[in-house]
């Protein structure tokens, strides 16, 4: 088929100056509304960690209120006395058992006979202090003997 033409009239453009305008004009709205959209964004995470941190330190807070108001019991502080320091009331025989086969971890100390069953972690401080002691002085080799 044949396209019918006036004369005289030129033909359409595809894009119009208006057209060209309107694409422009969202272009730089989405240009410029995109960095504050992904602040907004980014801001709004910081703000629900901020709640969450602050729900957990609330929950903390609770906690050891409770925690102070069991202390102000006298039977309550007697209890921990009892079962953390080993304190007994007048009359009664503390004892602690100890269990006499060592565990199968433990390692006996080779530089102090009376310890050989106890476990490194129930050795005083100051035996591992001398152990560390002696066993970085045997890993030096001697100086040499001068002429």
């Amino acid at each position: 088929m044949a396209k019918w033409r006036i004369p005289g009239l030129a033909a359409r453009p595809r894009f119009t100056s208006r057209a060209t305008v309107l694409v422009l004009v969202l272009c730089s709205l989405v240009a410029i509304l995109a960095y504050p959209t992904r602040q907004y964004i980014a801001q709004r995470g910081e703000i629900a960690a901020q709640r969450a941190k602050a729900e957990h330190a609330r929950q903390q807070v609770d906690e050891l209120r409770r925690e102070k108001a069991r202390w102000q019991d006298p039977e309550y502080v007697k209890a921990q006395a009892r079962q953390r320091l080993h304190y007994a009331l007048p009359g009664e025989t503390p004892f602690v058992s100890v269990d006499p086969q060592p565990s199968p971890g433990a390692k006996p100390s080779s530089t102090d006979a009376a310890q050989a069953g106890r476990p490194k972690a129930l050795r005083p401080w100051y035996a591992t202090l001398w152990d560390s002691v002696d066993a970085a002085d045997a890993a030096l080799p001697a100086p040499p003997a001068a002429p």
